[in-house]
């Protein structure tokens, strides 16, 4: 006699789950059961975001009906933008603004889904004054607090990294909008990074504080800032100098493992199912109780669903930069026993001028590429992701 099919339990609708996402973004296995990549590649990356980009636009629907009309008009059309003018400025971001809006807006632009951060976290609309327009975004928060490369430079111990690890940021958006990007606008938006400006805002904003880590009072100053490329190699960070001053340097890759495969929808899944079983990852998430919540989560997921941890090898290699806003920045990281030399920041101002000449308007005078036919009214398409993101050529660009 038949029976009525049984539905499957949780454990194992998380199974297929995962097991079906997996085969979606195209991994195989090979022999020893480790996961492999249909190719690395920038539409293989692109391919990967997709469904965690795809979840965030659908979450961002209400706000973008609300913020998106205001928006509009801070974006430039091409054929406004006179390069000889350009004059970038910072404006700091601060939540509940028209601001905040405007950088929501401006980062569901970007082909790879922009994180929300943790931990310390500080905010920038990169605006050209010439213009009044948007030119790019900056957000600066809390470094991964294991990076194999950045502590081999510094050459930290276990302890020294979690005294002084306060001195580091990591830049985990940076980026310019259209059609400053198209004049190496991301070439300039990164070097503000390693200004006068950011540091005093550090040092006002975080400047005496107590580790939540480590419980003990600390004087804080901003030496040095991370960043890793979104789509493995990067052609932004490289040979990257104004005026004889190296602003970014080349550190080595990321080691192929994470979560940024996983989606919000599937993790929060896994957090459920921690969750029904008491186990406390599913809501430990306060900044101080462990360097990366969401990774240590979905590890446990899958060690109780006997899933192998490989999972997380994804394979993409990331390059990974570091710009010291400190000539002494890695003796103060390592030993703690020096005061940040600081004498050679340029302002923003300063460092916008020379990006200016040494990119903008060069390129702009080159006409390889057509900055002056983007047109703001394309914004709303790009977010949707209907037409990709205007990309110069950087094969020439030093």
């Amino acid at each position: 006699m038949g029976g009525v099919a049984q539905p499957f339990s949780a454990e194992a609708a998380l199974k297929r789950a995962i097991r079906s996402h997996l085969r979606n973004l195209g991994f195989t296995k090979d022999e020893a059961g480790d996961l492999v990549l249909p190719g690395v590649g920038k539409d293989t990356i692109r391919k990967m975001h997709r469904g965690q980009r795809r979840e965030r636009l659908t979450a961002s629907q209400n706000f973008l009906a609300r913020a998106l009309p205001k928006a509009m008009p801070f974006f430039a059309d091409g054929d406004e933008i006179d390069p000889q003018r350009v004059a970038l400025r910072l404006r700091v971001v601060r939540s509940d603004t028209l601001e905040s809006d405007l950088f929501r807006v401006a980062a569901l632009t970007w082909s790879v889904p922009v994180s929300a951060g943790f931990g310390r976290r500080m905010r920038y609309l990169v605006w050209d004054e010439g213009h009044d327009r948007l030119a790019g975004i900056i957000a600066l928060g809390d470094p991964v607090y294991n990076l194999a490369v950045r502590d081999k430079l510094i050459d930290w111990t276990v302890h020294d990294r979690a005294q002084r690890l306060v001195g580091i940021l990591d830049a985990y958006v940076l980026g310019a909008v259209p059609p400053y990007n198209l004049l190496l606008g991301g070439k300039a938006v990164a070097c503000l990074i390693r200004s006068r400006d950011v540091y005093d805002d550090f040092r006002k904003a975080y400047g005496e504080t107590v580790g939540v880590i480590s419980g003990q009072a600390k004087s804080a100053h901003l030496v040095a800032v991370t960043t890793t490329s979104s789509m493995g190699r990067s052609a932004i960070y490289n040979r990257l100098r104004l005026d004889g001053t190296d602003y970014f340097e080349r550190i080595g890759y990321t080691e192929g493992w994470g979560h940024f495969h996983i989606t919000d929808a599937l993790f929060e899944r896994m957090r459920t199912f921690l969750r029904d079983r008491n186990h406390g990852y599913a809501d430990k998430h306060k900044f101080g109780e462990g360097p990366n919540w969401r990774l240590r989560t979905i590890r446990a997921a899958l060690a109780a669903l006997k899933f192998n941890e490989n999972i997380m090898r994804h394979g993409i290699r990331r390059e990974v930069f570091i710009a010291t806003l400190a000539t002494n920045a890695f003796e103060v990281l390592r030993t703690g026993a020096v005061a940040p030399d600081i004498s050679g920041l340029l302002t923003v101002a300063q460092i916008s001028d020379l990006a200016r000449d040494r990119w903008i308007v060069p390129r702009a005078g080159r006409g390889e590429i057509d900055f002056r036919g983007w047109r703001r009214d394309m914004i709303p398409k790009l977010i949707k992701g209907r037409v990709d993101m205007p990309q110069a050529s950087l094969r020439r660009s030093g």
